[in-house]
C-alpha cells in the first residue's frame, strides 16, 4: 500500500511538472497576428491636404522603420462630407489590413443624419493628435480679446460674421460651446461657410468677414505673416510653440474647453484581439519616431497618443460633447 501511494505521488508530480511546459508550448504555438498583404491607410479627404500628409507620414515611418512587414498604400476616399471613407472601411469587416485616418466628422456625420454608421461600429486603435480650435481676427481688428467679441455679440448677435469650413463641424461646435458658456445664443450667430480655411482667412484679411474659427494649423500661416491675430484657443490649458502666448477660453472667463479636432486610427468592425494588439503595439512605436514628432512640432499640433480603454473613454466623452453642442444648434437628426 505504501509503495502504491508513493508511485501515485511520483506520477502526480510528473504531471504537475510537465503540464506547465506543455501549456507554455501550446501558447507559443498560437501565432500572433501580423499583416500578410498590403495595408491600406484610408484618408477621408483629398490628396495634398493635412490629413493626406499625415497619412503619408504614417506610411513612411511604418515602412522605413520596418514596423510593418508588408507594403502600405494611402487611399484617398474623399466625398460625402467624409462619409465615403467610413462606408469603404465598413465593407472590410474583420480585416485588419485597412486603417482609417479619421477626423471628428465620424461623430458629426452620424449625429446630423448624413450616415447611419455609428463610430462604435468601427474598432478604435489609436489617438494620434489634437488640433485645437482657435478664433482669429484681422491684425487691426478693434476686438483685442474674447471679452470684446462677446460684448459685441451680446449687443448684436449678427454683428460678427464667422468664417468656417463646415457647419456643424468640430470648429463650429467649439465656437457654439464657447458662446453658450459666455451667454450668447449660438443659433443667432452669423456664419459663412468656405470650401477651405485658406479662403476664410483670405476673406478675413480682406475685411469681408470679421473672424474665423479654425484649427491652429490652418490659422498660423496668416498669423505668422502678421495679417491676423489669435484671440483665444479652445484647449484645456495653454499650448506651446507658436501659440504659447494665446490665452485659453477659460483664462478669459469662458468655461469651455472646446470640441477637439482629433485624429484617430480606426480599424474595421469585428477585429480579433490579436489584430487589435498588433496595431496597438505598432502604432505606439510609430509615434515615438523623430520624424513623427518633428512633423507635429512643425505644424504646431499637440501630439496626444491614447489606445485601449483610455481611447474608448476619450471618444465617448468627445461624442457626448459633440452631441450636446449639435443639439444646441438644432443639428441632431
Amino acid at each position: 500500500m505504501e509503495f502504491k501511494h508513493i508511485h501515485r505521488s511520483i506520477a502526480a508530480a510528473i504531471v504537475i511538472a510537465v503540464c506547465p511546459v506543455q501549456f507554455a508550448t501550446e501558447a507559443r504555438a498560437q501565432p500572433a497576428w501580423r499583416p500578410d498583404k498590403a495595408v491600406e491607410i484610408i484618408v477621408p479627404t483629398a490628396a495634398g491636404g493635412t490629413n493626406d500628409q499625415m497619412a503619408r507620414l504614417m506610411q513612411k515611418v511604418l515602412q522605413d522603420r520596418k514596423l510593418v512587414p508588408v507594403p502600405l498604400v494611402v487611399m484617398n476616399k474623399a466625398g460625402g462630407n467624409q462619409t465615403l471613407a467610413v462606408v469603404y472601411i465598413n465593407q472590410h469587416a474583420a480585416d485588419a489590413h485597412y486603417l482609417l485616418y479619421a477626423t471628428a466628422t465620424v461623430f458629426t456625420n452620424q449625429l446630423a443624419g448624413l450616415t447611419k454608421l455609428h463610430y462604435a461600429e468601427l474598432t478604435p486603435l489609436a489617438l494620434f493628435l489634437v488640433d485645437h480650435s482657435v478664433i482669429t481676427v484681422r491684425a487691426d481688428s478693434p476686438m483685442k480679446s474674447m471679452r470684446d467679441l462677446v460684448d459685441r455679440l451680446k449687443a448684436d448677435p449678427e454683428s460678427i460674421a464667422f468664417g468656417m469650413v463646415a457647419r456643424g463641424g468640430p470648429n463650429h461646435l467649439a465656437l457654439s460651446q464657447a458662446m453658450r458658456s459666455a451667454g450668447v445664443d449660438p443659433r443667432k450667430l452669423k456664419t459663412v461657410v468656405f470650401k477651405t480655411n485658406a479662403e476664410s482667412m483670405t476673406a478675413t484679411v480682406g475685411g469681408h468677414i470679421h473672424a474665423v474659427v479654425s484649427s491652429v494649423s490652418a490659422a498660423l500661416p496668416q498669423v505668422l505673416a502678421g495679417n491676423t491675430r489669435l484671440l483665444a484657443i479652445a484647449a484645456p490649458q495653454r499650448q506651446t510653440g507658436a501659440v504659447a502666448n494665446v490665452p485659453t477660453l477659460r483664462e478669459q472667463g469662458i468655461d469651455a474647453n472646446g470640441i477637439a479636432n482629433w485624429r484617430v486610427a480606426f480599424g474595421a468592425q469585428g477585429l480579433a484581439p490579436a489584430q487589435i494588439a498588433y496595431w496597438d503595439e505598432t502604432l505606439a512605436r510609430m509615434v515615438t519616431a523623430d520624424e513623427w514628432k518633428n512633423q507635429l512640432a512643425a505644424n504646431n499640433v499637440a501630439g496626444h497618443f491614447l489606445r485601449g480603454r483610455d481611447l474608448v473613454k476619450y471618444l465617448d466623452t468627445e461624442y457626448n460633447a459633440a452631441r450636446s453642442a449639435m443639439a444646441d444648434l438644432g443639428l441632431v437628426k
